[in-house]
């Protein structure tokens, strides 16, 4: 519709420019010679010669400029407006000329000028413009229509094709803006459904993910506890049985329980370095809550705590349960002796100091022990995945508190921050 709309005013335009210049074509005509009023003027001014002027004519009715030459080419009358140059170029213009006789005698001439040369002239300068408008308007007309298929039809392209290249990037949270007056309309706003589908489609697959592996860690999680029971109870089988035989199959028990306790923290850890950003959820809790975490891993009766002072904090229960896991499973691996727990409030935390009596860390290790897969130099035939640390100093930061630890005389000490309510 508004492709017709254009070519009816292109064709209208043409038609009022075509329509103009066969006004002027047919306007311009050129004057015909009065001969009656040519041969009054000649009578006349052959009685009045010598004395020509413009009265002796005032009784005669001629349209056409003339001139009155003597035989020598002196101009002795001239019409208002007429520019007599020499006969030669009266010629050329194609005038008409007349002799002028006495007794006889050729005494000069009358020229009637024609006026072609000016007609064609003016012809041609009212066509040149009329030309220039017409082409002018078109040329108008085409550019604001070049612009306007640029605004429709070219950018909305362009941007569908910016569109196209997020979408095959995988960049799916941009959106195809369309504007009231996009050619493409409804296309356009398919696209951007697909893009819409495609991003919630990925979302669901995300969340699919991420809910299947937060279930293998939180499994892998419920396993390592009950193993820990099997094995604190096969190592108080094993001190208290005398018979050899018994004594080898609880030994075995041991090791399966060893054996699958590490299986599972590998899955545990794995999973954990997968999801990169794990759900917590930070509640006010009474640190009261902290004494059964330390008791779900007080697996030898090696832990030694304080009264924790009565307060609440903000924590996830469950993450820092895992916190606690690492931290003192580090201690019973590396360490393998009696672990200290003392707390205190402070400047606006609780802190949990656990402290155990090995051979601690290197001050210039401390600093990296948090970092993702660093083990110390003390891990000889200790095995693990260096994610432990990390993962407690993750769980830490995002329950609002802190994790640190330093080495002493007398072994390691890790200190928990929690955030008081």
């Amino acid at each position: 519709m508004r492709g017709r709309f254009l070519i009816a005013i292109l064709l209208i335009v043409f038609s009022i420019g075509m329509a103009l210049s066969v006004i002027v074509i047919q306007n311009k005509t050129i004057s015909e010679v009065d001969l009656v009023a040519i041969n009054d003027v000649a009578k006349t001014t052959e009685e009045n010669w010598g004395q020509v002027t413009e009265e002796i004519y005032h009784n005669i009715d001629i349209k056409q400029p003339f001139t009155i030459v003597d035989n020598v080419g002196n101009v002795v009358y001239e019409t208002s407006g007429d520019h007599f140059i020499d006969l030669y170029d009266s010629i050329k213009n194609r005038d008409s000329i007349v002799d002028l006789k006495q007794n006889n005698e050729i005494i000069g001439k009358i020229v009637i000028h024609n006026n072609a040369r000016s007609l064609v002239a003016e012809m041609k300068s009212e066509l040149a413009t009329y030309t220039i408008l017409t082409f002018g308007t078109l040329m108008v007309i085409s550019i604001l229509y070049i612009v306007y298929l640029n605004k429709t039809l070219l950018k909305p392209f362009q941007q569908l094709q910016y569109f196209a290249a997020n979408v095959a990037r995988g960049n799916l949270d941009i959106p195809l803006n369309r504007t009231k007056d996009n050619y493409f309309g409804a296309f356009t706003d398919s696209f951007d459904i697909l893009r819409e589908e495609l991003y919630a489609a990925r979302q669901r697959e995300y969340e699919s993910n991420r809910s299947k592996k937060e279930l293998v860690a939180t499994l892998s999680h419920d396993i390592k506890t009950p193993v820990a029971s099997i094995k604190a109870i096969s190592e108080l089988m094993l001190m208290q049985s005398k018979d050899n035989k018994t004594r080898k199959q609880i030994d075995t028990i041991y090791s399966k329980a060893e054996q699958i306790d590490l299986l599972v923290t590998d899955m545990f850890h794995a999973t954990l370095e997968e999801l990169q950003q794990l759900k917590l959820t930070v509640t006010e809790e009474p640190s009261k809550v902290l004494i059964d975490m330390i008791e779900n891993v007080n697996y030898d009766q090696q832990i030694i705590y304080e009264p924790i002072p009565p307060c609440m904090i903000l924590i996830d229960p469950l993450r820092l349960q895992q916190v606690l896991d690492n931290v003192i499973s580090n201690s019973y691996k590396y360490a393998g002796t009696e672990i200290m727990v003392k707390s205190q409030v402070y400047q606006g935390y609780l802190e949990l100091h656990i402290k155990d009596f090995g051979p601690g860390v290197s001050e210039e290790e401390v600093p990296l022990l948090f970092n993702k897969y660093y083990r110390g130099r003390n891990v000889k035939g200790k095995n693990g995945s260096g994610l432990g640390l990390y993962i407690s100093k993750y769980f830490m930061e995002n329950m609002l508190g802190q994790i640190s630890g330093y080495s002493h005389d007398d072994g390691f000490t890790v200190i928990l921050k929690m955030k008081l309510a």
